[in-house]
This record gives structure tokens, C-alpha cells and sequence, in this order.
């Protein structure tokens, strides 16, 4: 029997191979993807020595080897610079990697976490939870936030069945609107309870704060990035649409549940820890897509890695470009992502045309 075709284009295209250098055998490929791979990783990690040189408190390597200061240095280190710079690289590569799987699950590259009404959903747990029960510890706030980010995500999908036609564009409006609802009734309770800044703290990205014993939930973050590596293969089949994976023999449903929960869990870590990130989620997979392909085994290394990259490059931008006064992530990641977005926007409906 013939498949059932729908209306929205999948967003693997089988007829479209993978992008391969010309010329070059499967060995040779393999090469260049570990050398760019490796390549990726230094990047990464210059830029992480970068963010631990930068900040108001004198801190350089000589001053861990002298006499006098090496004790408060090395307490600077412990205590802020490094949990900070952790915070960013696992922050950044797992809501690149959950936006990777949101634009997979619902077959389209323009959704992520925060254009889709999760960001926001799970903001609202964090208020309902923060009213009816603020004495609950951190790790209970985050799976009330978690819960709230899975109905969400869920209702995002359920109104894209019923959508008649649902173009690659009217996907992310339609997920822009849910989120302004749901952005709309959080801030009304938000300005009845007196806690617009207790909101501003989780709308607003923000790793000013971030210190030993305030970061370590991220650690969840990593294991679900992990998660999502060992099941790869399977949500690689489950973009190509429900019939062509069943016909596979794929449990849909099971894997559709699987990447909604890692989705729902690392956005409300994230945004429990430091804040909302904007457009992270759709930028860095967008990238590595036009590079790598849609094999999502091979490319989620690589969005992992751009997803720390650019979190980090953002947060150094933001530290200098007012020092010592910091300009929050959250608006430097608004200003450029929305400017990539509206780029991508244009390229794709330029081509469509």
C-alpha cells in the first residue's frame, strides 16, 4: 500500500544525501568528521579557559602557583569560575540537543523549546509550584517544572494534528502564540502575587548567580544529552512521519513519548538553574543540519558542541562588552538568535519560492 502523504514536508528528506567532500572513501570521511569533531571540542574548550580568566575578581594561573594568593585563588576557582563555566558548556549543548529533537519530533526546523510554548509551560510550573508549596527543595521544583513543560509540549503537538495546513512557516507561529498565552497568564499571577522579579529571574537567562551547589542539576541535563546519543538512531526514523516509522517496525509513540520527556526534563533544569536561553535550540541544529545532514547519531556530537561554543562565546561577549558590568545571556542570545531566526525565515521561504 502506498504511504499516506501529508502536508507538511518531512524534516529528513531521504532524496537528499548527506553532505560528502568529493572524492573522498567512507575511511577518509570518517577522518574528517573526527578531525572537525576534535577541532570542535579545542574550540570549546579555549573558549571555556577564556570564560575562567574573565570576571571583577583578579584571577589569573600564575596566581595558583604563588605563596600568598594562591589559597583564594584557587577558592575563586572552585567556588565560582569553573561551576560557571560547567553551567554554560552543559547548559548550552543540551537545549541545542533538545531542540534538535523538538525539530524532529514535530518534523519541522523551526521549532525548539522556546518557539514551541515549553520554555514558557515550564515557567508556569516553576510559578505554581513557587505559590502553593514554596518550601519544596529544588529538585521537586524542577519536576513539577518538568510535568508542566511535558503537557505543554503536548498540547504544541496536538494542535499541529489539527492543523489543515501546516507549512513550514505556520508551525513556529503557531508555537509563538501558544507561548505568548501561556507568557500572558504566568505574568498576570506573577503581578497578583508580587513575584515579577521572582519571574524576570526565569524568563532572563542569566549565570551571574552561578556558584558551587547552585549548578549541579545541569548534571541531568548531561545524562539526558546521553540519552538521547543511545537512542539516536530511532529519531532519526521517527522525523521521516508516523507511517514511514511504523512501516519500519518503530514504535512511534514510544519514541515520540521518550524525546518528549528528555525535551520537558532539560528545559525545565535549564530553567529551574540559570533562566531561559533563547533560539539556541533552533539556531545550533539548523547549522549542523546544512553541514552534516539529518542523520541525527552523527550530528547530535556536533550540535552538542556548537550549543556549548556558542553559550560561551555569548556569555564572554555579554561580560565584556559593558565590564565590569554584565549584560545577561538571555539578552545577548535574544538579540542575535532572533536575527538568525528572521534569517533563516527569509532563506527558507526565498527557496521555497
Amino acid at each position: 500500500m502506498p504511504l499516506r502523504k501529508t502536508q507538511l514536508a518531512p524534516v529528513i528528506d531521504p532524496e537528499r544525501p548527506e553532505p560528502r567532500p568529493a572524492g573522498l572513501s567512507g575511511s577518509s570521511r570518517s577522518a574528517t568528521r573526527r578531525f572537525w569533531l576534535g577541532g570542535g571540542f579545542l574550540c570549546v574548550l579555549l573558549l571555556g579557559l577564556v570564560s575562567l580568566l574573565i570576571g571583577v575578581s583578579d584571577f589569573s594561573p600564575a596566581a595558583l602557583l604563588s605563596g600568598g594568593d594562591a589559597a583564594a585563588s584557587l577558592h575563586l576557582l572552585l567556588v565560582s569560575r569553573l561551576p560557571r563555566t560547567l553551567a554554560l558548556v552543559l547548559a548550552g549543548s543540551g537545549m541545542a540537543i533538545a531542540g534538535l529533537l523538538m525539530q524532529m519530533l514535530a518534523r519541522n526546523r523551526f521549532v525548539e523549546p522556546s518557539t514551541a510554548g515549553t520554555v514558557e509551560s515550564a515557567t508556569l510550573g516553576i510559578l505554581v509550584v513557587s505559590l502553593l508549596a514554596p518550601g519544596l527543595p529544588v529538585i521537586a521544583k524542577m519536576l513539577v517544572a518538568a510535568l508542566f513543560a511535558l503537557a505543554g509540549t503536548g498540547l504544541f503537538l496536538a494542535i499541529l494534528r489539527r492543523l489543515p495546513h501546516r507549512s513550514s512557516l505556520v508551525v513556529p507561529l503557531v508555537g509563538l502564540m501558544l507561548g505568548g498565552v501561556i507568557s500572558a497568564v504566568v505574568s498576570f499571577f506573577a503581578y497578583h502575587f508580587d513575584m515579577m522579579q521572582s519571574l524576570g529571574a526565569w524568563t532572563t537567562g542569566d549565570f551571574s548567580g552561578v556558584l558551587r551547589g547552585r549548578y549541579e542539576l545541569l548534571w541531568i541535563a548531561f545524562a539526558l544529552t546521553g540519552l538521547a546519543y543511545v537512542a539516536a538512531d530511532r529519531f532519526t526514523v521517527a522525523g521521516l512521519g508516523e507511517d514511514f516509522a511504523t512501516s519500519l517496525g518503530l514504535n512511534y509513540r514510544k519514541v515520540l513519548a521518550l524525546g518528549l520527556v528528555i525535551v520537558a526534563m532539560v528545559t525545565a533544569v535549564v530553567v529551574v538553574s540559570v533562566g531561559s536561553i533563547p533560539f539556541l535550540g533552533l539556531i545550533v541544529p539548523n547549522v549542523v543540519s546544512l553541514i552534516m545532514g539529518d542523520n541525527v547519531r552523527r550530528s547530535l556530537p556536533f550540535v552538542a558542541l556548537l550549543g556549548a561554543g556558542f553559550v560561551l562565546a555569548c556569555d564572554i561577549l555579554g561580560r565584556l562588552v559593558r565590564y565590569p558590568y554584565e549584560i545577561p545571556i538571555g539578552t545577548v542570545m535574544g538579540i542575535i538568535g532572533s536575527g538568525l531566526f528572521l534569517y533563516l525565515l527569509l532563506r527558507k521561504q526565498a527557496r521555497a519560492a
